[in-house]
């Protein structure tokens, strides 16, 4: 169970790293307080929503885990409602449109897995998308 609060607890520091590039931009942007998962930041001066993820491990594994089940249960990618995803892989944010990365996985024949992973107790359904591949769908901004 430490490992979901640290997790947890490192995932909102880097979604307050975000916002607060953003809001040098966008000041009356916001984090989403609570459990919601639609998305995670808003930004009302453009009326856009953005989902942050974390995938440290993939500066060791090459792969961006991009997770679509959670406990037989819709989740990420399947439920979003979020307008951008962003990526921080340990190095650098980078920017999606979501439907980008659905692009990604469907012209790229993208495999799908089912595992628990670390600090999990149920299993998930995700695609275990390489970087390069994926990141040619992203966007600059």
């Amino acid at each position: 169970m430490e490992t979901f609060y640290q997790d947890l607890s490192k995932g909102e520091a880097i979604e307050l790293e975000l916002l607060n590039k953003i809001r040098l931009k966008y000041p009356n942007a916001y984090k989403v307080d609570g459990y919601f998962k639609d998305y995670d930041l808003y930004v009302p001066e453009i009326d856009k929503s953005i989902e942050v993820k974390s995938d440290e491990k993939s500066k060791e594994t090459g792969n961006i885990v991009v997770e679509i089940e959670f406990n037989n249960k819709p989740s990420a990618l399947s439920t979003t409602k979020a307008d951008y995803w962003v990526w921080w892989d340990g190095y650098d944010f980078t920017w999606f449109y979501t439907d980008n990365i659905k692009k990604c996985i469907e012209e790229t024949n993208q495999k799908l897995y089912t595992f628990i992973g670390k600090g999990d107790t149920k299993e998930k359904k995700a695609y275990l998308v390489k970087k390069d591949i994926l990141f040619n769908y992203s966007i600059k901004i």
